[in-house]
């Protein structure tokens, strides 16, 4: 019942120790390298222990075979079928069950896209501000004030998301990375750089919950692995994408290239709004499924 503000404290944590790290990377490469790698590995071996001890696992290892998520695992769409060796077959579908399931699928395409939208900040916005005679100190503070706007906001998104259907908070959260994106169009000097990083930041805050939650929701238990796996393939897809496509696009649109990302940013948001309402119809099954009885279904 908590999921969303789970997902929300660990985005704020991830980008909390995201800020620590460069900071203390910083001071340690300048006193010795062997001492910053050492206390990379320290906090790794620290992290893994931690889970190890307070993480328990959740997956129940003899669950019964008729579990109604189980049997919706089997079929291209998990949730609704209810066949009795479900179970079974979703152990042995490997990745076919999630590279069929057509609604997660267009959640991953739709996640897809805001990946490559987000991924300008990081590949194509730095060569933009050098075509704007901005220094590297100029895109490392636009960075930086995106990050200490998630540290510092971050914990006060669940009030705003709470209650709220996701498709919408996730339409919002593309509209804005799409114009804050776009308004680099006519972005040239650091202060229009500062407030599109703020917008699209904003954007990333409201996604980062609703995004996560849903990847957990369509995921049946037994796959959420093989389901979790599909969905972070965006990420580094989206890395390759950006950078391969946006700077041959800055190269011949120039600032129209902006107008594109946000054009790509629109027409994520009208999917989601597309997409949203059966995507909910299939987490209120999986979360209110049909009674079995005696081999029989219940409606």
């Amino acid at each position: 019942a908590r999921r969303s503000r789970a997902f929300n404290l660990q985005f704020w944590a991830f980008n909390l120790g995201m800020a620590g790290a460069s900071a203390l990377a910083g001071l340690l490469a300048e006193a010795s390298y062997l001492a910053l790698f050492l206390v990379d590995a320290a906090a790794t071996l620290t992290t893994t222990v931690i889970i190890a001890w307070k993480v328990p696992e959740t997956l129940a290892r003899t669950a019964p075979a008729t579990s109604t998520a189980d049997q919706g695992a089997s079929t291209a769409d998990p949730g609704t079928s209810t066949a009795g060796p479900g179970a079974v077959r979703a152990r042995r579908a490997g990745l076919r069950t999630p590279l069929t399931d057509r609604i997660f699928l267009a959640f991953v395409a739709l996640t897809f896209a805001h990946a490559v939208i987000t991924a300008q900040n990081s590949t194509v916005m730095p060569l933009a501000m050098r075509n704007d005679g901005l220094s590297s100190s100029a895109y490392g503070l636009v960075v930086a004030l995106g990050g200490l706007f998630i540290v510092i906001g971050q914990l006060f998104v669940p009030r705003l998301i709470d209650g709220r259907r996701k498709h919408r908070v996730l339409a919002t959260a593309l509209g804005l990375a799409a114009f804050g994106y776009a308004g680099l169009t006519v972005a040239d000097g650091l202060p229009g750089y500062l407030l599109a990083a703020l917008v699209w930041t904003v954007g990333a805050m409201l996604a980062a919950p609703p995004n996560a939650e849903i990847n957990a929701e369509l995921a049946p238990p037994r796959l959420r692995g093989r389901y979790q796996a599909v969905f972070f393939l965006t990420f580094p897809a989206a890395a390759f994408v950006a950078p391969a496509v946006g700077g041959v696009s800055l190269q011949y649109l120039g600032d129209a290239h902006w107008l594109a990302v946000g054009g790509l940013g629109l027409l994520a948001v009208a999917g989601h709004l597309l997409a949203g309402p059966p995507r909910e119809r299939r987490v209120a099954r999986i979360a209110d499924p049909p009674a079995v009885v005696s081999g029989a279904v219940r409606s």
